[in-house]
């Protein structure tokens, strides 16, 4: 039996992970590695070197953060604009802890605000209608001396 060309393999291969990617946000999520992505500033350190931040724009022209490690795993988001951006992309694997958490948060009267925590993830919202913010981030995977505080 004939033994596949290596070459043919390794392209077919980027082209697949290219293709996942190219999606709205695929391969950006918590807890995934950051890949390179168009429109993206280069990442930039920050505190001291502990996470690395990236900004980018969604398609509703609200500004994203993506906080990562030293390692590239993208530990946290924090974004501000006049939409919300998609959060299940945004949250990965945790979209469904999110969602279990959202579920059985009693109702504040504040309809201008949220904060669902859960031990795996936190998503705080908020902001009046055209001017949302908020910051997603897992607390287990933050770097050491590096805390929900230092998210901007």
């Amino acid at each position: 039996m004939p033994q596949p060309d290596p070459s043919r393999l390794l392209a077919a291969s980027v082209m697949a992970v290219a293709t996942l990617c190219s999606s709205a946000n695929a391969c950006a999520q918590l807890g995934a590695v950051m890949v390179p992505k168009p429109g993206a500033s280069a990442p930039q350190n920050v505190l001291n070197g502990a996470l690395r931040v990236r900004t980018s724009t969604d398609a509703g022209n609200t500004t994203i953060n993506e906080y990562g490690t030293s390692n590239g795993e993208i530990v946290a988001y924090t974004w501000q604009g006049p939409t919300m951006p998609d959060l299940a992309a945004l949250l990965g694997k945790y979209a469904g802890s999110y969602r279990a958490g959202a579920a059985t948060v009693a109702a504040t009267g504040n309809l201008h605000t949220s904060r669902v925590a859960r031990p795996d993830v936190i998503v705080e919202s908020g902001g009046p209608m055209r001017g949302y913010a908020g910051r997603a981030w897992l607390p287990a995977a933050l770097p050491p001396g590096v805390s929900a505080d230092d998210l901007h």
